[in-house]
């Protein structure tokens, strides 16, 4: 019974999250800072998600930093996603012999 009442809170806290927005927000919004501010917070949040994570995934700060840094040069140049992802995981793989 606890389960199925924490199941239709969550759903309904969910759906009032997605909700609000839309019953709130009736007209266009004008504002340049609040259109910029809802434009890149999916970036900002997706960041702010990542890097920790970069940083705490190998058990190593030095591995974590050198996978990070060869992953960022290579986004630098445009390379596909999953050729800066297989080359940063290789990086930290061969640092990790090193350090």
């Amino acid at each position: 019974m606890k389960i199925a009442l924490y199941m239709i809170v969550m759903a309904g806290v969910t759906y009032l999250i997605r909700m609000l927005p839309f019953a709130l927000m009736s007209k266009k919004i004008e504002s340049v800072f609040l259109k910029s501010l809802l434009y890149y917070m999916p970036y900002a949040v997706l960041s702010a998600m990542t890097i920790p994570a970069i940083f705490y995934s190998t058990g190593s700060f030095v591995t974590a930093v050198i996978g990070t840094a060869v992953a960022l040069i290579l986004a630098y140049f445009d390379l596909p996603l999953i050729v800066v992802a297989l080359s940063a995981a290789a990086a930290v793989f061969a640092a990790g012999f090193f350090v």
